[in-house]
Order: structure tokens, then sequence, then C-alpha cells
């Protein structure tokens, strides 16, 4: 399964941005720069009932890419930053590539936007592009076949720091991905550090925050990958993340 990474530091900086894989079934977790999810962990079918829930607010406006903005200056906005920035939707003519680079230039601070940071995001993304296209049987460039999805959301998270001008949490997200109208649809779940600032009236991602989350001790506390319902979700800490109306 192909995935697209999140959103983050790591994308340019070559540092562990705390991303790993489910640890079930004997396997290790690993860290890396970028969410490399497996198809390892399912969801119960006992249901436990989640003892946190935030319904997250929504940005104020939508940008020129078409990207939610615009959050409170509130720990739950950043959280929500965090989400947006962090939620993509590959389909059709919309590639990973695309979806990156708007991430980039709508969530990461100015001193971040660089044209070599902007590159190695668009090369990694291409990357990726690549592996989807390989396997849902289409040429590299081409749109996805009918039916074929790939996407990702934000449903829990935890917070390792906060302040009134920063917040930092690992965030909880489920990927799912169909290669064409017959096929199965495959989901995983990752698990991400994520860090943000308060700057110029609104929540951005950048490598100071990140650095910082990355020295915390707080931070080396990585909580299972276990989903909402999981009775190991509360043992873990996390928040799930309710639907505002």
């Amino acid at each position: 399964m192909a995935v697209l990474a999140l959103t983050g530091y790591a994308v340019f900086s070559g540092e562990e941005s705390g991303s790993d894989t489910p640890a079930k079934g004997g396997a290790s977790p690993s860290a890396s720069g970028s969410a490399s999810p497996e198809p390892m962990y399912s969801a119960p079918a006992d249901w436990t009932e989640p003892e946190r829930w935030t319904a997250l607010p929504k940005g104020q406006r939508t940008d020129e890419r078409g990207s939610a903005v615009g959050f409170p200056h509130t720990v739950e906005g950043a959280i929500a930053m965090m989400a947006a920035a962090n939620t993509t939707r590959i389909e059709g003519e919309r590639s990973g590539t695309a979806e990156q680079l708007r991430m980039y230039h709508s969530y990461f601070g100015k001193p971040d936007q660089t044209p070599e940071n902007a590159k190695k995001i668009e090369l990694s993304s291409r990357e990726t592009d690549k592996s989807l296209a390989q396997e849902m049987g289409v040429e590299a460039g081409r749109p996805l076949p009918s039916g074929a999805y790939m996407r990702a959301h934000v449903i829990g998270y935890k917070v390792i720091k906060k302040s009134d001008d920063e917040v930092s949490a690992w965030v909880l997200a489920r990927a799912v991905q169909k290669n064409g109208e017959m096929a199965k649809e495959e989901s995983s779940y990752t698990r991400t550090l994520v860090a943000a600032q308060w700057q110029d009236g609104d929540w951005k991602l950048t490598t100071e925050a990140t650095k910082r989350a990355l020295q915390a001790p707080e931070s080396q506390d990585k909580p299972a990958i276990v989903a909402p319902g999981d009775e190991e979700f509360n043992a873990a800490g996390w928040t799930a993340i309710r639907d505002a109306s």
C-alpha cells in the first residue's frame, strides 16, 4: 500500500518525525521521516467508548489553494490545523504531489517556505505517485482508475506540550486505499509527531517547534497505535475527534 507522507518537518529535514507503523502481530514499529503504515492493525469488533472526545473548531476561511485556514488561537485550534494539514484525498486527476504542495503552501510557516524545501517535498511526493500508479496499474502521471482513491484523515491526538503560542502533539491518522471499482478497500494507521507555532494570526507548522518537540522528554512516551473503539485507546491517552456539525 503506497502511503503519501503526512505533511511535516521531517519531509525536508531528514530528521525523525515520530511516525510509526502499527505494532501488531509481533512486528516492531519503526520511526521514519514519513508516514509508512502497513495494513497490520485491525480495529476490534467490540466497541469500547473513548473516554476523551473533542469536536475541533473549523477554519474561518478558505485560502486560494482550497485549504481551510484561520483557526482559533487555542490548543484546539492548533490541533484543528494539524488535522487539516494531515488530511489528504487523491483520486481521479488529483495527484499526491498536488496535495502535498497545497498543504505545504497553506500550512507551513513562512520561514520554512523556501524553494529548496518545496523541491524536496515535490520530489518525495512524485515517488509516492509513481508507486501508487504502479499499484493501480496505470502509467505514472495518468489519472487513477475509476473508483480508485487514497485518502487519509486524523482521528485522534495526544498533546505533548502546549503554551499560548506553541503546541506539539502526536496525531493518529487513518489511511484508506482502493485500487479500483471492484477492489477491496485497505486501511492502515499512523502516529506522527506534529508541532505548530502561532504566526501572522494563524497556526503554522514550523521546524523550530518540531525540533523542540522532538527534544522534549514528553515526546519519548509514544502512545500505542490503536483506533477509537479499541480498549487500549484510552490507556494510550488518545483523545478521539468528533465531527463538528
